[in-house]
C-alpha cells in the first residue's frame, strides 16, 4: 500500500500486540506497509469454510511454520510490502495440549490494528485489484475434508497426523484432540449418509414395490370370499364399543353375498346365518330394534332393504300446497322467488304442489303464509285427497282431520261448497285445526270432537257421500321425521294399531250411503308400511262389508301385496298403492279406495254368497245328493235317507237369527240348524269331480255309438 501514516498512528500500531490461544483460528492477511508492525501468532491446522478472503491477499492454505517468523509461503505478499523483519515477531504461548513447537501466523491486517486503535479506516489503493474469492464448492459437506492440493496443505495434513499420533502415545485425554475431532465420524457424519444414500433409496423402492405387489395379490385372492365372524369374534365385539367402519363393511359384504348366494356363499353357512348376521349388524349400525328389522327383511330384498334404510336416514324435501281459494300456483311461485326462495313445481301429478330446495327467509313465517296462500304439507299427504276426488256440494267426513292439511285441500277442491265434517279425537290438536281452517279461508267445515268409532251413531248410518280415513298408525313410513320409531315399536303396538284401524274402517263404511248419486267412496290411508296395518285391514273390510276396491286414480306407486308370507289376501288388493321413500322420494304411505256396493251389514257379501250357493245346489242336483247330508256329529247319513228327503234351495242371503235387541229368536234348534247348514268344501269338490267323470263317460259313449 502506498498510503503512509501520521506519527500518532505509527505509535499506536507499534504498541498494539495480540496474544493468541491455540484454539483461535486466524487467517493470512494483507501485507502491511514498511512502516507498519507485524504481529505473528499461532494458526490451527485447518481453515473454516466460511473464512472471508481479504482484499490484499488470499487466505492461508496451510499452517506450516514459516522460517524466521516470515509471512506464510502460501500467501504471497503484496508487491509494495516487503516481508516483516524477523526481529519484530513474537512467539505464541505454548498450547494447552502440551506441544512446545510454536507456529507463526501471518500478520494481522493493518486496517484491523487501526480499527482497534480507534483510527478511521484507510481508503483502498487506486490501482490495486483485490483477488477474487474462491467459489464455494457444490457439496458443502465435502469441503470440510477436501482441501486444495498444494504443498502447504500436504505439509499441514502430515503435521496434523503426527500430532494425533503423539497425543495417542502420550495418553492424552479426549479434550486434546480438538482439531482432529472434525475428522472423526460419530454417526453424525454427513459423508457417510452421502455414500449410503443411493443404496438406501433403492432398497426402499424395492420394498415398496414388493409390498404393493403382495397387497394386490391378497386383494385378488380375497375379493370374492367373505367369511362370517365366529362366535368368539362376536363375543369379543360385544365387549368392545361398536366398530362402525367394520360393521358397514360387513353389511356391504353380506348384501353382496346374498345377492349372488349360490356363487359367493361360504361353505357350511346357510342363508339364514347370513340374514341373522345382517339383522344384528343393521340393528347395531342404524339403531333399529330386532322386531322392526325382522319385518323389513321379510318385506324387501336385501339390496332394496339397504336402499330403504339409507333413505330413512335422509330428510324428505319440503313441499308447499297452493291454496287455490286465494291464489294460483304461478303467482305464488313468483312472489316467493322474489323473496329469495328457490323452488320448483312438485311433479306432473300435482297441479298445486311446490318443492322448496332452499330459502333465505323462514318458509313458515312469510306474509304469504300468514295470509293463507299456501300450506306446508308433505307430498304424501296430497295422495289421499287426490284419491278421494271430492265433488262440489257433497257431504264429506274427515275422521282424523288435525292439523288440517287434508281438510283444507278438500275444501279447496270443493270450492267452499257442500259441507265437511272435520273430526278430531284429541282436544289439544283442535287448536291447530281451527287455526289453519281460518287462515286458509275455509268456510264450509264443521269441527267436531268425537271418537271415530262412535261417529256412525252421531252422524247416522248411510248419511254422507264420501269419507276420508287417514288412520292413526305406527308411523313406520316417516322414520326420517321421527327416529324414535326405530326402537319404540313392537308387535303389541302394531296389533293395537291394526285393531283400532279395523274398527275405524268399518265405522267409515257404515257412514257412507251406497245409493249416493255422486259418491259412496271411502279412502283409507296410513303413513305406515306394515302389512298388518294396510292390506290386512282392507282385506278384513272386504270380508265384513259389501264393498269392493276400485282404482285410486294415481298413475304411480307400487301395487299392494296380494300374498305376504303365509297370508293370502283378496286379488283386488292389487288396486291399492304403496309409496316408498327410496323409490318416490316421499314418506312411506299406503292408499286404498273402496266403493260401497250396498248398505247391508252382512258378514259376507251377498253377491259372493249367492254364487257359491247356486253352484253348490246345481252340483247336488246333478248327482242327486242331499245338500244337508251331514248330521250334527259330522257323519254322513245313509243313501236311502238322503233320497227320501227333499232337495231344497239355499236362500240368497244368510239368515240372521239375532234380533235387534241382541236376544236369540224362539225358533227350535232344528230349524235354526237347517238354515245355517251349508255344504262343506270337500263335498263341493267331490261333486265337481264326479260331474267331470260323468261328462267324460258320456262323451266316450257318444263317440262309440257314432262309430
Amino acid at each position: 500500500m502506498d498510503e503512509t501514516l501520521n506519527p500518532k498512528g505509527r505509535q499506536a500500531a507499534s504498541k498494539l500486540r495480540v496474544r493468541l490461544t491455540p484454539a483461535l483460528l486466524l487467517t493470512h492477511t494483507d501485507s502491511l506497509s514498511p512502516s507498519s508492525q507485524t504481529f505473528p501468532a499461532r494458526q490451527p491446522a485447518t481453515l473454516p469454510a466460511a473464512a472471508p478472503p481479504y482484499a490484499a491477499a488470499a487466505p492461508c492454505a496451510a499452517a506450516a511454520p514459516c522460517a524466521a517468523a516470515a509471512p506464510c509461503a502460501a500467501a504471497p505478499p503484496c508487491a509494495a510490502a516487503p516481508p516483516a523483519p524477523a526481529s519484530r515477531s513474537i512467539r505464541a504461548p505454548p498450547s494447552s495440549t502440551g506441544t512446545t513447537s510454536p507456529r507463526l501466523v501471518s500478520s494481522l491486517r493493518w486496517c484491523s490494528s487501526r480499527r482497534t486503535a480507534g483510527f478511521p479506516p484507510m481508503a483502498p489503493a487506486a490501482k490495486k485489484k483485490p483477488l477474487k474469492p474462491r467459489k464455494a464448492p457444490k457439496n458443502p459437506q465435502k469441503t470440510q475434508f477436501f482441501t486444495p492440493k498444494d504443498d502447504s496443505s500436504a505439509e499441514s495434513e502430515e503435521e496434523t497426523l503426527q500430532q494425533q499420533q503423539e497425543h495417542e502415545l502420550d495418553g492424552g485425554d479426549d479434550s486434546d484432540s480438538g482439531s482432529a475431532s472434525e475428522f472423526s465420524s460419530d454417526g453424525d457424519d454427513p459423508l457417510v449418509d452421502d455414500f449410503l444414500q443411493g443404496s438406501d433409496d433403492e432398497e426402499r423402492a424395492r420394498e415398496k414395490e414388493d409390498a404393493e405387489a403382495e397387497m394386490q395379490l391378497n386383494i385378488k385372492e380375497e375379493s370374492d370370499e367373505f367369511r362370517l365372524p365366529t362366535k368368539e369374534e362376536l363375543e369379543e365385539e360385544a365387549l368392545r364399543p361398536p366398530d362402525l367402519p367394520n360393521l358397514q363393511r360387513r353389511i356391504k359384504e353380506i348384501v353382496r353375498v346374498l345377492s349372488n348366494f349360490k356363487a359367493l356363499r361360504q361353505d357350511g353357512s346357510t342363508r339364514k346365518d347370513y340374514v341373522e348376521q345382517l339383522k344384528n349388524d343393521i340393528c347395531s349400525y342404524y339403531g333399529y330394534n330386532e322386531f322392526l328389522i325382522g319385518v323389513l327383511v321379510e318385506m324387501f330384498p336385501v339390496v332394496e332393504l339397504m336402499e330403504l334404510i339409507e333413505a330413512f336416514e335422509k330428510p324428505r324435501p319440503i313441499c308447499l300446497r297452493t291454496n287455490t281459494l286465494k291464489t294460483r300456483r304461478r303467482d305464488l311461485a313468483d312472489v316467493l322467488i322474489n323473496r329469495g326462495v328457490n323452488l320448483d313445481p312438485l311433479s306432473k301429478w300435482s297441479k298445486v304442489g311446490l318443492v322448496v330446495y332452499d330459502s333465505q327467509v323462514p318458509i313458515g313465517a312469510t306474509p304469504e303464509y300468514m295470509a293463507g296462500f299456501y300450506m306446508l304439507q308433505s307430498a304424501s299427504s296430497f295422495l289421499p285427497v287426490m284419491a278421494l276426488a271430492p265433488q262440489e256440494k257433497e257431504r264429506i267426513v274427515d275422521m282424523a282431520a288435525a292439523p288440517g292439511g287434508k281438510t283444507t285441500y278438500i275444501a279447496a277442491l270443493m270450492k267452499n261448497t257442500g259441507i265437511i265434517f272435520a273430526n278430531e279425537m284429541k282436544v289439544p290438536r283442535l287448536k291447530s285445526l281451527t287455526a289453519n281452517l281460518h287462515r286458509m279461508g275455509v268456510s264450509n267445515t264443521v269441527v267436531c270432537n268425537y271418537d271415530g268409532r262412535e261417529l256412525p251413531k252421531v252422524m247416522g248410518l248411510n248419511a254422507v257421500d264420501r269419507v276420508l280415513l287417514d288412520a292413526p298408525c305406527s308411523g313406520t313410513g316417516v322414520i326420517s321425521k321421527d327416529e324414535s320409531v326405530k326402537t319404540s315399536k313392537s308387535v303389541e303396538d302394531i296389533q293395537k294399531c291394526a285393531h283400532l284401524q279395523k274398527e275405524l274402517v268399518l265405522a267409515a263404511i257404515d257412514m257412507v250411503d251406497a245409493n249416493s248419486k255422486s259418491g259412496g267412496y271411502i279412502v283409507y290411508s296410513t303413513c305406515s308400511i306394515m302389512v298388518a296395518e294396510n292390506e290386512a285391514v282392507i282385506d278384513y273390510a272386504l270380508k265384513k262389508r259389501d264393498v269392493k276396491l276400485v282404482p285410486c286414480g294415481l298413475d304411480f306407486g307400487r301395487p299392494g301385496f296380494v300374498r305376504f308370507r303365509e297370508q293370502r289376501f283378496h286379488p283386488s288388493l292389487e288396486k291399492t298403492r304403496r309409496f316408498y321413500p327410496h323409490v318416490h322420494n316421499m314418506d312411506g304411505f299406503f292408499v286404498a279406495k273402496l266403493k260401497k256396493m250396498s248398505n247391508s251389514k252382512a258378514g259376507v257379501k251377498p253377491s259372493e254368497t249367492s254364487e257359491k250357493e247356486e253352484e253348490a245346489t246345481e252340483l247336488v242336483k246333478e248327482k242327486d245328493k242331499p245338500s244337508n247330508g251331514v248330521k250334527e256329529n259330522g257323519k254322513q247319513s245313509s243313501e236311502s235317507e238322503s233320497k227320501k228327503k227333499k232337495k231344497r234351495k239355499f236362500p240368497s242371503k244368510p239368515s240372521n237369527d239375532v234380533k235387534a235387541n241382541g236376544t236369540e229368536s224362539s225358533e227350535p234348534e232344528s230349524k235354526k240348524w237347517k238354515k245355517r247348514k251349508f255344504p262343506s268344501k270337500e263335498e263341493i269338490s267331490n261333486a265337481r269331480e264326479e260331474k267331470r267323470r260323468t261328462l267324460r263317460e258320456n262323451k266316450k259313449k257318444g263317440g262309440k255309438q257314432k262309430s
